[in-house]
């Protein structure tokens, strides 16, 4: 039996001290009268005895009942049953006497229904203790019996058997009503606990054992309704880098080895400090009383080492990383909910400033968010209301001075904001979701120009990576050139080197399935990156674009030249073309054609124009003899 089973019995004894009082009562008023009535010093005696008796447990029940928490439970029912003992053993004895000492019938009457009704009361009182019952039946009946056996009379034999027949009747009540109440104790406990581990899994992540959403809803509350008024209270949220990439490669089990061992090293850091919860697919919530903003930027660095530091999944190395966004209680606000929309924003800012970032909350935060939904939501309606414009940048071949393709390029004229440059809602089209749309709008409108142009004029389309990581995005360039008529031979599609840092299959996916059909790729900012040769050895890459900080940036010089020569000797092994980008003089040009470069895009050639433009650049190409075509643009 567990020990809260125990108590529940035991406070069963107590639990109607009325009972306990008008049966004592009855019981001393019967012996008092007796003594009074047969004036025997015997009688006064055991009188004043059960009276005592009586008292005391009375008044032990009221201390019981009114400081249930403060005694053991072992001085309980050690108390209840030496009180019971010794009230059933002298209330037999009176009624023993009476019989003994021969009393009139009516005293023998009184004291011998005293004390059987009170051994018959005790056994359905005490149910919950069977043993106690039965054995407060027995004192109390017993000295009768021996009376009854005493008289060596017939009725009194008649009554010993009586007595000796009552007991097994009494253990079946007992045991009755003990079983009774033990299943429903029982019963009881179970659905405690049931309950109990309900609200456990509501309150706990299956994954992790950490919080989820609801417990950390209710953890949080307590921590800020507890801590005191001057205390400080940090909120970190976590966002781990490339766990999508790692369900995708690895498995939801390898993902989910991640979130686990994550969830430790943040419990481990925090210790019993503060707590740890995961709020949402990958991301975390960490809550840590801090002494100062200090001690909250130092753990939030250790965090971001954790994240950082490689995790072992089944003997393979993975790496992830992650940013982290802080507010603190109550610099930030004081309610919880307050406190999480403010860390949330804060890891917004971490996540746009990149990768393995950390930022505490700062007020101007909540105008750029507002800012960022005002021109994600205008972006969205300018693609159905057709505000975007393509513009188009010719890529010159320095050979012939030809232009060869034309890089297509969307432009945002806001009919009250005027011209929103590319740098601001590019980023905010790819951080909502927008930029598959507006890509997969681009590569249509850039198609169907492109169609008018003479066959050997291909077009190029810049692509996101978030673009090619969506499932199917192939299907969305493959309808573009497709419904607007274009060969996929003179579709070129850029992708930057940062597109392979994350070993992504639908991005394999995406250039094989493309480059099939016949859709070429070029990559494009050469140079700024990782300019890892193993991407170029490794997919179907017919064009490499030098990033324009070796031509006309503060890097442009001997060590730059000698760069482009490297990349333009390696491409002409390769048969690949080399375009040099961001050509704005003659000069630059010469040096880049010497160099090596097979073509060139800047400012010298033409800035991005509308369509039409381009058209006549074209049409001013055929009409310029050969020899002066490449003096004006190649020299």
């Amino acid at each position: 039996m567990s020990d809260k089973t125990r108590r529940v019995l035991v406070d069963t004894l107590y639990a109607r001290p009325t009972a306990l009082m008008f049966g004592a009562l009855n019981g001393v008023l019967a012996s008092a009268a007796v003594a009074f009535f047969t004036d025997k010093s015997t009688f006064y005696s055991l009188s004043f005895l059960l009276s005592s008796i009586a008292i005391l447990r009375v008044v032990n029940a009221n201390h019981l009942r009114h400081h249930p928490g403060d005694i053991s439970i072992f001085r309980v029912e050690t108390a209840y049953t030496v009180g019971a003992y010794a009230y059933a053993l002298v209330l037999g004895l009176i009624a023993g006497a009476s019989v003994q000492l021969d009393l009139p019938a009516l005293a023998q009457v009184l004291m011998i229904a005293n004390a059987i009704g009170y051994g018959v009361g005790v056994c359905a009182h005490n149910g919950a203790r069977p043993k106690l019952a039965m054995a407060q039946l027995s004192l109390v009946s017993i000295p009768i019996f021996f009376a009854m056996i005493a008289t060596h009379s017939r009725m009194g034999a008649f009554m010993a058997i009586n007595i000796v027949l009552l007991f097994p009747a009494m253990y079946g009540v007992t045991s009755s009503v003990f079983r009774t109440l033990r299943q429903s104790i029982n019963a009881a406990e179970r659905s405690a606990q049931l309950a109990s581990n309900m609200e456990r899994l509501a309150l706990t992540d299956h994954v992790t054992g950490l919080y989820n959403r609801a417990g950390l809803d209710r953890r949080l509350v307590e921590i800020l309704a507890t801590a005191d008024e001057r205390a400080q209270v940090a909120i970190f949220w976590v966002d781990l880098d490339r766990f999508k990439d790692v369900n995708e490669l690895k498995g939801h089990q390898a993902g989910d080895k991640v979130l686990r061992e994550t969830g430790e090293r943040l419990t481990r850091l925090v210790d019993a400090r503060g707590i740890v919860a995961r709020f949402a697919g990958d991301e975390f919530v960490v809550v840590c009383p801090v002494a100062k903003r200090k001690t909250a930027e130092k753990l939030s660095e250790q965090m971001l080492a954790e994240l950082v530091r490689p995790i072992r999944i089944d003997g393979e190395r993975i790496e992830m990383g992650g940013s982290i966004g802080i507010a603190m209680l109550p610099d930030d606000g004081i309610s919880a909910d307050i406190l999480l929309k403010r860390a949330d924003l804060a890891l917004f800012e971490a996540k746009a400033d990149g990768s393995r970032q950390i930022r505490f909350f700062d007020h101007s935060m909540a105008r750029d968010i507002a800012h960022r939904r005002e021109i994600e939501t205008e972006l969205r309606r300018a693609l159905r209301e057709n505000e975007l414009a393509v513009y188009f940048q010719p890529i010159v071949e320095l050979e012939t001075g030809r232009i060869r393709c034309f890089e297509a390029l969307v432009r945002w004229f806001h009919p009250e904001r005027g011209e929103i440059s590319p740098d601001e809602f590019i980023p905010i089209a790819e951080e909502s979701g927008a930029i598959v749309t507006l890509g997969n709008w681009l590569t249509a409108q850039a198609a169907s120009v492109a169609t008018s142009w003479p066959e050997e004029v291909r077009v190029a389309v810049n692509l996101s990576p978030l673009q090619l990581k969506v499932p199917g995005a192939a299907l969305g360039i493959m309808s573009a050139f497709r419904e607007a008529g274009l060969p996929p031979e003179r579709l070129e599609l850029e992708v930057t080197e940062g597109l392979f840092l994350e070993d992504s299959p639908n991005i394999a996916m995406f250039i094989e399935e493309l480059s099939g059909m016949g859709v070429r790729f070029a990559l494009d900012d050469f140079g700024t990156g990782y300019s890892s040769l193993g991407y170029i050895n490794q997919w179907p890459f017919s064009k490499i674009k030098v990033d324009r900080s070796f031509v006309s940036g503060s890097q442009a010089g001997r060590k730059s030249d000698a760069i482009i020569r490297a990349v333009s000797q390696m491409g002409k092994s390769l048969g690949m073309e080399i375009v040099a980008e961001g050509l704005e003089t003659i000069d630059q040009v010469r040096a880049v054609r010497e160099a090596g470069c097979t073509h060139g895009q800047g400012y010298h050639f033409s800035r991005a124009v509308p369509a039409y433009q381009a058209a006549l650049l074209l049409a001013e190409e055929r009409e310029t003899a050969p020899e002066e075509l490449f003096r004006r643009r190649a020299g």
